[in-house]
């Protein structure tokens, strides 16, 4: 590093010298005050004034708000790895984030229907998307363009959901919202499969396992093609038959994909069975959906949160745990308060998802347990990773 980028990288507020920096934050203090609101809001308390519909609020910010939060910050670090180019950071990467926060922020005072939070709210994932089109492009990194087009992807899903909610249609906001988990699943299976192995045959000196290439692309086929068949297919008991076999095959792979990852080797390591478990979250989530579309004693709604509440959290709170050690030079050691998170987040996936399939009298004691645990998990991530975050490296380079 030359003493002309140190002297510019010393002029940028830390938070704002990579992508994951600002985004892991912001989404982790989002996702702890949105589920304390969600939770009060339930028991009636006037925190939303603006909003017409609570629930689509509440599903709408959790994925668009904080999974795409985390996926940004995650992309946008992870593009200088992938290309040797400098990823984005100082006045364009506050720009992003506060194109993100504006609509957070404005939506519980001037609504879901508000013009100017809808402008707002489809702009940052495209300008997203911009900013890691370039490089990959730059140097001809085709593999990894796949990211652009899911951006622009999830952009037509959040558009189509305020579409949903401009026309009270809550059953087309439903099916959006559900692709938009889907997708994120998805996303979550393809960098689960190059991360999840490599972190653990590194921490436990074992050989990694090599991919197996039928299973890799029939797994990941099915999970892509049940997306898109969420999304389009008509709702008669032909296609849900069909769309319940697509999940049902997502499902096994990604059951066989994770028995070959060496999981029991994870035990001991806080930082590896976060990934590990969360990830089993995935075969059972789809399997949940399989039931829910054969109405199989489950909802869909019930079926979704094996993977918002499981999946996707559980492995969201492990990988920027992980990701922001390593990008700030610290090393890959955690403290007892994170494991506790981490405990946490299970116990609030399990709350959400399982008690009431076991016990719906208990519905409503599940939804504020579960929330509760949420809360603490995200909130001690938050009070453990603050001066990470905010804080330059601690080998003094830059990022």
């Amino acid at each position: 590093m030359q003493i002309l980028d140190a002297e510019r990288e010393s002029k940028i507020w830390p938070l704002f010298r990579l992508g994951f920096r600002v985004f892991f934050l912001g989404g982790a203090l989002f996702a702890t005050l949105a589920m304390a609101i969600w939770a009060l809001t339930l028991s009636g308390a006037p925190l939303l004034p603006g909003i017409t519909n609570p629930i689509w609020w509440h599903a709408h910010e959790m994925i668009f708000g904080f999974g795409l939060a985390i996926v940004a910050g995650f992309v946008l670090t992870a593009i200088q790895n992938w290309t040797g180019i400098p990823g984005i950071r100082s006045w364009p990467l506050a720009l992003v984030a506060g194109l993100w926060l504006l609509p957070r922020l404005l939506m519980p005072l001037r609504g879901e229907l508000n013009l100017l939070v809808m402008v707002l709210d489809l702009l940052w994932l495209p300008l997203v998307a911009g900013m890691l089109a370039r490089p990959i492009i730059q140097i001809k990194q085709w593999r990894n363009l796949f990211f652009v087009p899911l951006l622009a992807f999830f952009t037509l899903l959040n558009a189509l959901s305020y579409y949903a909610a401009f026309g009270h249609n809550w059953l087309l906001a439903e099916r959006v919202f559900i692709t938009a988990v889907l997708a994120l699943t998805a996303l979550l299976a393809v960098m689960g499969g190059r991360v999840i192995p490599f972190f653990t045959s590194r921490a436990t000196n074992t050989e990694k396992p090599q991919p197996i290439a039928w299973l890799e692309k029939l797994t990941l086929g099915a999970l892509w093609l049940s997306t898109l068949g969420w999304l389009l297919l008509p709702r008669t008991a032909l296609f849900n038959g069909l769309l319940a076999l697509i999940l049902l095959t997502a499902a096994i792979g990604n059951l066989a994909r994770l028995a070959r990852w060496n999981s029991r080797l994870t035990l001991k390591i806080p930082l590896l069975w976060i990934l590990h478990l969360g990830y089993l979250f995935i075969p059972l989530g789809l399997l949940a959906m399989a039931a829910a579309l054969q109405q199989w004693g489950i909802t869909v709604s019930l079926a979704s949160h094996w993977l918002t509440a499981g999946a996707l959290a559980a492995v969201i709170l492990g990988m920027i745990a992980r990701v922001s050690l390593g990008h700030s030079g610290r090393p890959l050691e955690i403290g007892r308060s994170m494991v506790v998170a981490f405990a946490l987040i299970i116990v609030a996936a399990l709350l959400r998802s399982l008690l009431p399939l076991l016990a719906p009298g208990m519905t409503v004691i599940a939804y504020h347990g579960s929330a509760l645990a949420w809360i603490l998990a995200f909130g001690l991530f938050c009070w453990i990773y603050w001066p990470v975050l905010t804080r330059p490296r601690v080998d003094g380079r830059p990022g």
